[in-house]
């Protein structure tokens, strides 16, 4: 009989991709997979580790599907993606539980070493974690594991930014770029697995080609994307703010096929702040180059992350914040209060601040936000937008679905009524009617 392999796949886009590469490559390999896992005789689970709730998550997963060796069939307890990477040495210590311990740098051995485990029934707590510097990985087999009508497509691994807080560079290596051909081969494929959005993911999409073609083609890769006839919507995640240019701006102007959407990871407005934390932009930079853009694109949407409580983080530096949130170039914005995570140079810094304030501070944001998002809303109602059909809501009564203005899983969504049966993956015509909290309510115009 065939072993049946489980997944838990946790965090990102980015890791979703790796999972399906994890699973494409374990059917080929001829296993059975199976989203039971008391049937399971393996489980993966592949993990986040960014932050500290992010980490806390993972081990809350991977004692949950180490149950399944009193209660199933559980043979393999196999852990993966950046809690893998980042604790390797230690994970086999701290949860015994766990068989296999697979880095970020190994995805591609992953049938190997799971049949060789399970052929040699040995108890050796092995470590599988060569240098993540390769995309080779992301050429291998890939199971789509949804009927969503939207899919993401991996540009790059890793990043070469250093900002002080992040722990990336570590977990998956220096910024590498697929080739404009590898990528259009993946995009097809998702275009006949029924994806009418693709969503191009990467730790920076902006930097994309720097390093195998040494400049810039992300413009020359949205190009080619879209002229697949199948693909009618191309979004961006995520844009490093110092490598937005005119040519980028021109095209999302220009391409109808390109989202109107910007997600620009700006993490702080204060200059001192933001040279604490690496990033290499000021604050007069970003107001202008958020300026020109609305003022090429005015109808463009845009989202940023931010992080309150940095260490050394001022009242002055926070009321800075604050103004510059309050000044509503964000539709959608997401706030983090600092998480201290060892391995980085924001770790040793002086000047940590206490979690409740961190954490007032950032509700203050979220509050202040709250008043740009109904701002935001309310300038939507009575106007009539192309939304594409993600499902049916829970209640069996609305449809779900997104326009330009939405990324999904992160961002707010569209619920609407139609006369007529719709199909997941269609674009309709959706008037807006009201609000409902971050929401909004429509109906198809027909």
């Amino acid at each position: 009989m065939k072993q049946k392999i489980g997944l838990v796949s946790l965090g990102c886009p980015k890791n979703l991709v790796d999972s399906e590469i994890m699973l494409g490559t374990l059917k080929d390999a001829g296993y059975e997979l199976t989203e039971k896992h008391d049937t399971a005789d393996v489980i993966i689970v592949n993990t986040c580790a960014f932050i500290g709730d992010a980490k806390e998550e993972a081990v809350i997963a991977i004692l949950e599907a180490a149950r399944y060796k009193e209660e199933g069939n559980l043979k393999l307890l196999v852990v993966t993606g950046c809690l893998a990477e980042r604790y390797k040495a230690d994970i086999y210590k701290e949860i015994p539980e766990v068989d296999v311990v697979v880095g970020t740098g190994s995805i591609d051995q992953l049938p190997e070493i799971i049949g060789k485990r399970l052929e040699e029934g040995s108890a050796e707590k092995t470590v599988y974690a060569n240098t993540p510097n390769s995309v080779d990985y992301m050429e291998l087999a890939r199971l789509v594991t949804d009927q969503k009508p939207y899919g993401y497509l991996k540009i790059a691994e890793g990043c070469s930014n250093r900002c002080t807080y992040c722990i990336i560079p570590s977990l998956r290596g220096d910024y590498r770029s697929r080739t404009i051909e590898n990528i259009i081969k993946e995009a097809k494929f998702l275009a006949q697995k029924g994806k009418k959005e693709i969503i191009l993911i990467a730790q920076d999409v902006t930097c994309y080609g720097t390093d195998i073609y040494k400049e810039k083609k992300l413009v020359e890769l949205v190009r080619e994307i879209s002229r697949i006839e199948e693909i009618k919507r191309i979004r961006l995640l995520y844009c490093y703010p110092e490598l937005i240019d005119d040519n980028l701006i021109a095209e999302m102007k220009n391409n109808p096929k390109l989202c109107k959407y910007m997600d620009i990871p700006i993490q702080h407005i204060s200059d001192k702040i933001l040279k604490a934390m690496g990033r290499r932009g000021s604050k007069s930079y970003i107001y202008n180059l958020l300026d020109n853009i609305r003022a090429e694109i005015p109808d463009v949407v845009l989202r940023t992350s931010l992080i309150t409580g940095f260490p050394g983080e001022t009242e002055e530096d926070f009321a800075e914040l604050y103004e510059f949130v309050k000044a509503g170039y964000f539709q959608h914005l997401g706030v983090f209060a600092y998480s201290r995570e060892e391995g980085t140079p924001a770790y040793k810094m002086k000047g940590h601040l206490p979690q409740k304030v961190k954490t007032e501070r950032r509700n203050k944001l979220m509050e202040l936000q709250m008043a740009n998002v109904e701002k935001y809303n309310s300038s939507r109602l009575g106007r009539t937008y192309d939304t594409i059909v993600d499902g049916i809501a829970e209640d069996g009564i609305f449809y779900v679905g997104r326009t330009y203005a939405e990324a999904p899983d992160i961002d707010s969504v569209i619920y609407f009524t139609s006369a007529e049966p719709l199909e997941i993956g269609m674009t309709v015509p959706v008037k807006m009617l009201c609000p409902d909290g971050y929401d909004l309510v429509g109906e198809v115009q027909f």
